[in-house]
């Protein structure tokens, strides 16, 4: 059943117009009054009931869709353990690519930062352009692959700003620096029983020996993928695929 994202708390037996973006989605695969298609709210609390709903369509208007909610399922498809990407952000598509993978393999959240040796370098209208694009990416993945809880995308900052940041860590969450240095522990020994696992790695390059070092004097670990040198879009690929897929 074709899946759509609607940012508005729902309830069984609401009749309501869906958002612009849902019902261009809904138009452009021309539905038709009578079809039934599910909604996800993308998120819990402050009034969402998270889940998914199975609607009716009851309109279909030239630039507006009515819908009929006719039931809920209390369905989550959220990974065991809750990881959060702090990501040096790769050049180019290579990022958008990271998102929309990150996202269907079950990311809670991702904080890109600006490195020393960044390429991509974002402030202003130019990086509130680019956080819309990469929460539209997620969005449409979270459409395609069953979650309903969408991932949020941070605004970017630069490492050390965000580092600054940051509390103490939490007792019950690892923090995990990637790092080839010697001393480290592979990525599933470095978080242990942790629920919650923060992952920070570099852009292309890798971090700085300094930026590792703030890092760590903050309380985080260093972990290792291997010896093998990752871009930064498949290091959090990897990461993922063995911390949220457990």
């Amino acid at each position: 059943m074709p899946r759509y994202h609607c940012p508005i708390p729902l309830h069984i037996g609401a009749e309501l117009d869906l958002p612009a973006g849902a019902a261009r989605h809904v138009q452009v695969l021309r539905h038709q009054p009578g079809d039934v298609i599910t909604l996800f709210e993308g998120q819990t609390g402050n009034g969402f009931t998270g889940g998914e709903f199975d609607a009716v369509i009851t309109h279909m208007g030239r630039s507006d869709v009515g819908v009929r909610i006719a039931s809920h399922r209390a369905l989550e498809r959220e990974a065991a353990r809750v990881v959060h990407l702090v990501v040096g952000m790769p050049a180019n598509e290579r990022m958008d690519w990271l998102v929309e993978k990150a996202t269907e393999l079950g990311v809670a959240s991702i904080q890109p930062v600006m490195a020393a040796r960044s390429v991509l370098k974002l402030k202003g209208d130019r990086a509130d352009k680019k956080i819309e694009r990469w929460q539209s990416i997620a969005i449409s993945a979270c459409e395609q692959c069953g979650r309903n809880q969408v991932p949020v995308i941070h605004a970017p900052q630069s490492l050390a700003d965000w580092l600054r940041g940051q509390d103490a860590p939490d007792a019950d969450a690892a923090r995990l620096v990637l790092s080839l240095r010697e001393g480290n522990q592979p990525l599933r020994a470095a978080t242990g029983d942790a629920k919650a696992v923060w992952v920070l790695h570099g852009p292309e390059g890798g971090l700085t020996a300094q930026e590792e070092d703030w890092a760590l004097e903050r309380g985080w670990k260093p972990a290792s993928l291997g010896n093998r040198v990752l871009r930064a879009e498949t290091a959090s690929v990897a990461a993922l695929s063995l911390l949220a897929l457990e």
